[in-house]
């Protein structure tokens, strides 16, 4: 094992409770050493599913191919430290692996504290949840119901939108609204109150479309019905009971804690960035949370139990645990294919049958990833502190590289074939997306495809910066996004077409590009 890393592994039942990337850039992508141990990792949650079919011995082993691919892509793609959680049945597998900090390196371990972005959104629905078992919040109704002066642009919109839509991301309008309303108490409000500006791009509960801003009123209904911050509802609704301690909002509160720092890379090499680090108040309920590697894995085990916090009080039926990953709503592509979103989570579907339940974050310079896969009883969520920590996420979470070793279930296929002429031609043309930056300036993204032996290339031009890209088909409209030389990287991306066939978007990491031509 590198003795950069800190570990713990618990085999068996656990114990009971004792090129240098601009901001700008990133955000329009987003939204020493111990030996292995046998100690607790953290405290017990609600059983699991029993892995079956991987003794102690295969396990171990497993858990040293993860330690390689880790410690080979911190090396490949410049990435100083990560943490690593991992659950199978019960077993648990907790690491730090490289530092926090390049310029200051202290050892990163299983409670430093990253970025989540936005993983925070289930934290939002899952609140959420917790008054709709109070009968509080229904999440059929219409959002008026909780906030009377609601708008967006479109008054059907504002009027028709219900609680569920914004949870499960059909609200339909421009969701990559990252303003930036202050740091006081009524920063989600402000935000909310701004969103009168936001144009309606599908009918609400039609097409699924990553929304940041729908999660900011849904944030803002959480504070409304709780007469509370959102900062201070998700703490007493889940944080607390739940004995996540290390998990916060507030950098003030965490003053003093092993901090990874986020890091640019330029020239290939890691540095550290600190204008990275803060995040607009108003997006707390999108993407705000401080977290551990530790903490994250008792959220997922949370989820995988039976609703119950580890003193035994009841904060969740697992009837409404079930509902949050069942029931999607319109499905598509972000990243990964998805059956849909249920109650904030990403409900992918496997070759195999049983369903990845999952989300993960990017906020400049941290990166993180999360899954679940309930029928294995498997858990894995990753931590990094670099602009490339996507790359390792990718590796291990979008690919089958984890899913196949650990729980035995692995993507739908996905084998390029090229088109013909005609095939490409309904694809060829100008597509347009936009995003509102924390200064409420509008900056719009061109995207132009032509075919090109088989596939379509493509140029990206935002602000003046221009990249290429690429799509590969394996079906019939849905492709694998190509690197700049054309190569298949993996992750998976889809057009729409209206009612008389034609192609009207592209929808790429979940964000809907309107076609021009």
């Amino acid at each position: 094992m590198d003795r950069n890393g800190l570990a713990d592994v618990v085999l068996g039942p656990t114990p009971d409770p004792g090129g240098a990337l601009s901001r700008r850039n990133l955000l329009r992508v987003a939204a020493a050493g111990a030996a292995l141990s046998l100690a607790p990792a953290s405290a017990a949650r609600a059983a699991v599913p029993r892995a079956t079919g991987t003794g102690d011995r295969a396990f171990r082993s497993l858990l040293r191919e993860l330690d390689a691919k880790i410690e080979a892509a911190m090396r490949a793609y410049a990435i100083p430290g990560a943490a690593v959680g991992l659950l199978l049945g019960d077993r648990t597998y907790v690491r730090g692996y490289g530092v926090t900090n390049v310029d200051h390196p202290t050892p990163v371990d299983a409670d430093t504290l990253f970025r989540v972005g936005s993983t925070t959104k289930t934290f939002t629905g899952t609140a959420l949840m917790r008054l709709v078992e109070r009968g509080r919040i229904d999440l059929d109704a219409p959002v008026r119901r909780y906030l009377p002066e609601f708008a967006v642009a479109d008054r059907s919109a504002s009027r028709r939108v219900t609680v569920r839509q914004l949870l499960n991301h059909s609200a339909g309008w421009l969701g990559d609204d990252y303003q930036d309303f202050g740091r006081g108490d009524e920063a989600v409000a402000r935000y909310v109150d701004s969103m009168t500006r936001l144009p309606q791009l599908t009918a609400a509960g039609r097409t699924f479309a990553y929304n940041n801003a729908g999660l900011c009123v849904a944030g803002r209904i959480l504070e409304v019905a709780t007469g509370r911050t959102y900062e201070a509802a998700v703490r007493s609704l889940l944080l607390d009971p739940l004995g996540l301690r290390h998990s916060s909002f507030f950098t003030d509160e965490i003053i003093g804690r092993n901090i990874a720092a986020p890091h640019n890379v330029v020239d290939g090499r890691a540095v550290v960035e600190p204008s990275f680090w803060p995040q607009p108040r108003s997006l707390a309920p999108t993407g705000g949370l401080v977290s551990s590697v530790r903490d994250q894995l008792d959220w997922a085990r949370f989820h995988l139990g039976d609703g119950t916090a580890p003193d035994g009080t009841r904060l969740l039926s697992r009837a409404s645990l079930e509902r949050m990953r069942s029931h999607p709503g319109p499905g598509g592509t972000i990243v990964v294919e998805l059956d849909g979103m249920g109650v904030t989570w990403m409900l992918r579907p496997t070759a195999q049958g049983p369903r990845i339940v999952q989300h993960g974050g990017t906020w400049p310079g941290q990166v993180s990833g999360f899954l679940m896969v309930p029928r294995r009883g498997f858990a894995l969520t990753l931590l990094t502190n670099s602009v490339t920590g996507s790359r390792l996420r990718d590796e291990l979470f979008t690919d089958d590289w984890a899913l196949r070793r650990f729980a035995q279930v692995g993507n739908l296929p996905a084998e390029p074939r090229p088109l013909s002429a005609r095939e490409s031609a309904p694809y060829e043309g100008r597509y347009l997306s936009r995003r509102i930056d924390e200064a409420g300036a509008v900056e719009d993204t061109h995207v132009e495809f032509r075919a090109h032996q088989g596939r379509l290339q493509g140029t990206q031009s935002t602000q003046g910066e221009t990249s290429e890209l690429g799509v590969a088909f394996y079906r019939r409209d849905f492709g694998l996004d190509l690197d700049p030389d054309g190569r298949p990287i993996g992750t998976r991306c889809d057009f729409l077409r209206g009612p008389d066939g034609r192609v009207l978007w592209w929808r790429n990491h979940g964000r809907l590009h309107r076609r021009l031509d």
